[in-house]
């Protein structure tokens, strides 16, 4: 029988760290591979009741339930460093069995893209399973002028001010995009979530800001209907090639390149451009990724990738996605490897330029956030 339990104590990866393989890395057959009376660790870098934990903790019975063997799955959480600490010790101490994985989200593979000293981990050590994308809008104030996507324009020359919750926070994507259409924002720090941007931008404190899906449209709609917030654009989404295109959460919305060709009359490209897209990819359309560890063998991981496929068909699974996912479709198999790929590689010259740009603008030294 499959289940869900949590643990935060500090000693919870023991459990499944310390366990016996459940299968032979000798080169089992797929049929061999079970989990049948084991606990598999879900380790989760961020504190309970958050986007990745309620994200784990939809995941995590189903999961259990088409695994092979029905195994328990637990999610522990193990907070600290910005999401460095329980990556840290997940590619430091998690044995290749099949027992513990690690979910990340942006915010774990900002740091690793910006060469944070407080990462210990390599991605590309790591297998991938799943990939779980989202989405965001970008809205104005009327205030500005602008009454529809359209007239973006009429932005520019405008002093614009976002309530940001760090430089490299997740909010690093809308700084880098902001500069690329050469909108003047002042990013004011220190807000605690998006939440709270979005209640100053309500007080009339800030006039530019941005959404991630499920709460642009529980709490911007309203506002965007009462005619106090003006869509902008999405961030948009990626087909299979890695293509930006709309996101079909918001089709009536341009993405952020058509958004960009409307303001200056051209594509966006360029090494700015490639720097906000490495980020962009890792926050939304790569968000959340779910990794064993290097030296897996691959049955365990196609039995992974098997289970994924089943769970998305089961009945529970079709009745409350939309509640915690939005409309997006969690992948695996090649899909979640190209957008793998995308959001955790960037070339030393676009890290530097990044890294420089921070430490210039906005006093941003890695490792001290």
């Amino acid at each position: 029988m499959s289940g869900i339990f949590t643990t935060t104590r500090r000693g919870a990866l023991g459990l499944a760290l310390g366990a016996a393989a459940a299968v032979s890395l000798a080169g089992p057959a797929a049929a061999e591979v079970s989990f049948k009376g084991k606990t598999i660790e879900w380790i989760i870098p961020f504190s309970a009741g958050g986007g990745s934990d309620t994200w784990a903790r939809f995941n995590a019975p189903l999961l259990g339930k088409y695994l092979p063997g029905n195994p328990t799955v637990v999610v522990v959480n193990e907070p600290g460093g910005g999401s460095t600490k329980g990556s840290n010790l997940f590619a430091a101490r998690a044995k290749p069995d099949g027992l513990t994985i690690l979910g990340t989200s942006g915010s774990t593979q900002f740091p690793y893209l910006l060469g944070d000293p407080r990462v210990r981990y390599e991605y590309a050590d790591w297998k991938i399973v799943m990939a779980s994308p989202t989405g965001g809008v970008v809205y104005t104030s009327p205030s500005t002028g602008v009454t529809k996507p359209e007239e973006i324009g009429k932005l520019v020359g405008q002093k614009l001010i976002y309530a940001s919750q760090g430089a490299t926070s997740l909010d690093l994507v809308p700084l880098l995009g902001f500069k690329q259409m050469g909108l003047d924002v002042q990013h004011v720090f220190g807000f605690k979530g998006r939440g709270d941007g979005r209640l100053a931008f309500e007080r009339g404190e800030t006039n530019i800001d941005y959404q991630t899906s499920s709460a642009y449209i529980k709490n911007v709609q309203p506002l965007v209907d009462a005619g106090t917030a003006v869509p902008l654009f999405s961030w948009g989404v990626l087909d299979e090639d890695g293509n930006l295109m709309r996101d079909p959460t918001f089709p009536d919305l341009p993405d952020f390149g058509e958004a960009y060709k409307t303001m200056t009359g051209n594509a966006p490209s360029g090494p700015e451009y490639d720097a906000y897209f490495a980020f962009f990819t890792a926050g939304f359309p790569a968000q959340k990724m779910v990794f064993l560890p290097k030296d897996t063998a691959q049955e365990i991981v196609d039995a992974y990738q098997a289970a994924i496929i089943a769970m998305k068909e089961d009945p529970d699974y079709h009745a409350n996605k939309e509640a915690v996912l939005g409309t997006y479709e969690q992948v695996t198999g090649k899909a979640a490897d190209a957008l793998f790929k995308k959001g955790t590689v960037i070339t030393p010259e676009l890290r530097k330029q990044v890294v420089d740009m921070l430490a210039a603008d906005y006093g941003v030294k890695l490792g001290e956030e």
